[in-house]
């Protein structure tokens, strides 16, 4: 059996080699974690105070909107003003939120309407702090660590997405809502010292004044980069077609077992994946055939997504079935069968998602570069909900383990026909980047 190499491993020269990147790093990480506390307690707060899902739901809809918008806006005012002062009043306002809901918490002032309208400006400031953030990576690190900070990234959201919902339910059962959004204000303040200690950093070439002409000029550009807005294209058939996500509480309810158990078992098992993979992540950075890179890994993603429908399938059979399967019983077969093909869906995922921040960060000249992160950042927002209403309508219809099945099949068969379309997406090389 080959030993793994030092270099098979994750590549922490970033941290080693910027001190204001490791410094950002850290801060992002830590604050990421307070704001999936807040997420989720504000989910688990909306439901304590209505005892209605629908309610729930409209959280996550109701913000949709303000942070396609607040996303795109962002990403001009990262192209048109100083990035390190844009991320600074953003990150404000997601303090502020943050700060207001814990101060109504503790006095027990909390309304359904106030936990809606903090959730839409806090995920809305989100938005822009994320575009302007990844804006100013490249300004940090040299063109060949810009894997490694991806891989970094894929670290920060298995942290996140693993420890974050699970500890959110462990701090409101034993503190209460107040001491959970105050944690989350503390972890905030790291995100402020990486911010604050940055640089001025502002953007380099033409400048166009944020409004409806940086917005066509970002389009433009968009149009003449066949490279870049083919890989928006390939994630949003990935998380359209490759996202079951919105079936998981039925699943642990009815065909695996296990109840909100399961739920949270799969759930963590796809960022489990991403972490892994970033933590063995160090080939990836000497790739050179990025485009290549990208079909590969989405395609591995789907297939993994048809692995799961498969074992959902199995399932419907009653197959490994421990007689009666409910939240008491659950198919514990299966669940970790199931969990193997979330986890290397996860790392796939991460995989592309190195890629293609590579390839956004090195291509795209920094006159336009907070635009695109903007525009990327819808596509980040809005191909997970339209994956939810594919999976939820498909499901609703035929069975739980059709739309993962069908689903893995079209990203599969999708992604490569589209590719071999574009010869140019296929011979980008990382060592002459084109967008």
């Amino acid at each position: 059996m080959p030993r793994l190499r030092r270099d098979h491993f994750i590549d922490l020269r970033p941290l080693t080699t910027s001190p204001a990147f490791a410094r950002l790093w850290v801060g992002s990480t830590l604050s990421g974690l307070g704001g999936q506390l807040t997420i989720v307690a504000v989910m688990l707060h909306v439901y304590e105070l209505t005892h209605d899902t629908f309610a729930v739901s409209m959280v996550a809809v109701t913000g949709l909107v303000p942070m396609v918008i607040a996303g795109l806006y962002g990403g001009m005012l990262a192209d048109a003003f100083d990035r390190r002062k844009v991320a600074l009043i953003s990150a404000s306002v997601t303090f502020a939120s943050t700060l207001l809901l814990a101060v109504l918490a503790w006095g027990q002032l909390e309304t359904v309407a106030w936990l809606y309208v903090l959730s839409v400006v806090n995920s809305a400031a989100n938005s822009i702090v994320m575009a302007t953030r990844q804006a100013i990576t490249p300004r940090l690190l040299s063109r060949e660590l810009l894997p490694a900070a991806a891989a970094l990234q894929g670290i920060t959201v298995g942290i996140m997405v693993m420890a974050g919902p699970a500890l959110a339910g462990v701090l409101v059962a034993v503190a209460g809502y107040a001491w959970t959004y105050t944690i989350d204000v503390v972890l905030m303040l790291s995100l402020f010292l990486g911010l604050w200690t940055l640089p001025s950093i502002r953007p380099e070439g033409e400048i166009v004044r944020p409004g409806l002409e940086s917005l066509k000029d970002g389009w433009r550009f968009l149009r003449g980069a066949s490279n870049i807005r083919l890989q928006y294209i390939l994630d949003i058939i990935a998380m359209t077609f490759g996202n079951p996500l919105a079936l998981f509480p039925a699943i642990g309810a009815v065909l695996l077992g296990g109840g909100p158990v399961t739920t949270g078992v799969l759930t963590a098992a796809v960022a489990a994946g991403a972490f892994v993979s970033s933590l063995f992540s160090g080939p990836i950075g000497r790739v050179r055939r990025q485009g290549v890179g990208i079909e590969r890994s989405i395609q591995v993603y789907g297939a993994a997504i048809v692995l799961f429908g498969l074992v959902l399938g199995a399932a419907a059979l009653g197959w490994f079935a421990p007689g009666v399967v409910d939240a008491g019983h659950p198919n514990v077969t299966l669940i970790v069968l199931a969990c193997a093909a979330l986890a290397i869906s996860g790392a796939a995922d991460n995989v592309s998602a190195i890629y293609r921040s590579t390839m956004m960060q090195a291509a795209v000249h920094d006159s336009v570069r907070g635009r695109l992160q903007g525009i990327f950042t819808v596509v980040v927002a809005g191909g997970p909900r339209i994956g939810a209403l594919y999976a939820g309508a498909l499901a609703s219809i035929t069975t739980l383990w059709f739309p993962p099945l069908l689903g893995g099949f079209v990203i599969v068969g999708l992604v490569g026909l589209l590719v071999r379309r574009s010869p140019r997406f296929r011979e980008y090389d990382a060592q002459h980047p084109v967008p």
